[in-house]
């Protein structure tokens, strides 16, 4: 493999081209090679903007027709299923974006695929790329092993309903239709009104669930779930409570995403932006008051990357095996089994 990985894009919609072709594109150590676009016009039209040389109409002709490192496919969640095999058994390292699948068992099957065929597949919670949460993470496994602070006492995240776009612009549009490829076939663990429930909240909130895993750096179980949808609570394996606050109020003008890890003796607190901000950290806050010196608190200075931009970077790295994937299929899987477990908590299922 050259130090130039030489990457396929599966997808070149909206999020395809906002959150990650625009990304890899200004990577001095990816060459974009072809895209698989379906809708020739906007394909074509996505090419000439980001001097992709090669469009196919599919994923089988892109594996086919072209020697590639990496692919990145870009898809709803319910075409993963359906597509991500076909790059897996070409063993070709794979990204897509979160959740893995609709249902636990489809999400099962790729991550079987993946150590079958030895094979990277990163899942994309971008959140774990954003700086202020890197930072964050690697403060937190230190004290975790100094215990300095003492021990790690509670996890808040809150994340209200908000303006997640953040204004972006600067995307091409197309009026063709979309084919109307094989999808994952629906799931069944609940009646059709329970099952929407469970598709929505793996769409929207499946994040949150993520990042409190990664913030413990332990699996958790739920303890409780209220009815109205506002809150869950969490206890981790070894014990450390947490909560996860869905939408405790909607916020049309902002964005107001916030994870609080809490210590005996100290806490670190981040704000992340909008999705789709470009070119903006999260912030981090970090309190220390061991009862040895005069408390106080920090704000570090973060680079300015996007945590879209920085995920791709780290995906990158990942296929030159110079570090881990940010997240796993099997750590993916959890998610799905998390939500599905909400679902008949907070509906006395």
């Amino acid at each position: 493999m050259s130090n130039k990985i030489k990457l396929g894009f599966v997808g070149v919609g909206f999020m395809g081209q906002v959150a990650h072709l625009k990304n890899y594109s200004e990577l001095d150590d990816c060459e974009v090679v072809a895209i698989a676009e379906p809708r020739k016009k906007l394909a074509e039209s996505v090419a000439a903007k980001y001097n992709v040389k090669n469009i196919c109409s599919n994923h089988h002709e892109l594996i086919s027709n072209y020697k590639l490192d990496a692919i990145v496919a870009s898809q709803p969640f319910n075409y993963h299923a359906i597509l991500i095999p076909d790059i897996l058994k070409a063993k070709i390292p794979v990204f897509t974006e979160k959740p893995i699948t609709v249902s636990i068992e489809a999400g099962e099957k790729l991550a079987k695929l993946a150590k079958e065929n030895n094979t990277i597949y990163m899942v994309g919670y971008h959140k774990r790329s954003d700086p202020a949460m890197e930072y964050a993470k690697n403060l937190i496994d230190t004290w975790k092993k100094s215990g300095e602070f003492g021990k790690m006492s509670y996890v808040r995240i809150t994340m209200p309903e908000g303006d997640w776009g953040n204004g972006i612009a600067g995307f091409i549009e197309s009026d063709e239709a979309y084919p109307a490829n094989e999808k994952e076939t629906p799931i069944n663990y609940f009646n059709d009104k329970f099952n929407r429930d469970y598709v929505a909240f793996v769409n929207y909130y499946i994040h949150q669930i993520n990042a409190m895993r990664f913030l413990l750096g332990e699996d958790y179980k739920l303890t409780f779930a209220d009815k109205s949808g506002v809150m869950l609570a969490t206890e981790s394996d070894s014990g450390v409570c947490g909560v996860i606050e869905m939408s405790p109020y909607h916020n049309t003008t902002d964005w107001q995403e916030t994870l609080l890890v809490c210590f005996d003796y100290a806490y670190i607190k981040v704000e992340l932006p909008p999705p789709l901000a470009m070119q903006r950290a999260g912030v981090v806050t970090v309190m220390r008051d061991n009862k040895k010196e005069q408390a106080y608190i920090t704000q570090p200075i973060l680079p300015n990357i996007h945590a879209m931009k920085n995920q791709a970077k780290n995906f990158i790295a990942a296929v030159k095996k110079e570090k881990p994937v940010t997240c796993n299929p099997e750590d993916a899987v959890k998610d799905l089994i998390i939500a599905k477990e909400y679902i008949k908590l907070k509906n006395n299922l």
